[in-house]
């Protein structure tokens, strides 16, 4: 799914995303016998609406304990649910929203190599390390893509 920033979502974009949300959750979930409760269900389809449609990770700053506070929920909820139903833990999950992105705006051409880790919500660095932070950036794309480090590094510098 292609995401576009929007300043404001519709009523129809969240009632479509908790729907396929729910869907999922019957398909992986609940049909195969593993144990959720209904507040598992709804953490689940509130953490996939914030970080799919309202784009939270590109907060920088974002925390278990800021998202806990967004979605009205205890730490230890959230984490119990990000880390069962998405078989990580909370920064890897958002690590692999900001990457996911990273490659929609680079394949897209819309985003310099520079910007990049500002724009996906990964932390920024001083200027003097910006070709390591980028490079750390690319492996881990890489890595997603299952390309070599070169192919890509020459790819992305030719958009």
């Amino acid at each position: 799914m292609r995401r576009h920033r929007r300043t404001a979502t519709s009523n129809r974009q969240k009632s479509l995303l908790l729907k396929a949300a729910e869907r999922q959750w019957e398909l992986q979930f609940a049909n195969k016998g593993t144990e959720g409760r209904k507040v598992d269900c709804a953490l689940y389809k509130c953490i996939l609406y914030n970080l799919e449609i309202k784009q939270v990770f590109l907060d920088s700053e974002l925390s278990l304990k800021k998202f806990s506070v967004m979605i009205d929920t205890n730490q230890t909820y959230l984490s119990n649910v990000v880390n069962k139903y998405f078989n990580c833990n909370l920064k890897e999950l958002l690590n692999t929203y900001r990457v996911e992105y990273a490659k929609e705006l680079l394949h897209a051409g819309k985003c310099s190599l520079e910007e990049l880790p500002q724009r996906c919500g990964f932390v920024s660095f001083a200027r003097s390390i910006t070709f390591v932070v980028n490079s750390t950036l690319l492996t881990k794309i890489c890595r997603l893509w299952g390309k070599p480090l070169s192919n890509t590094l020459r790819h992305s510098l030719t958009i």
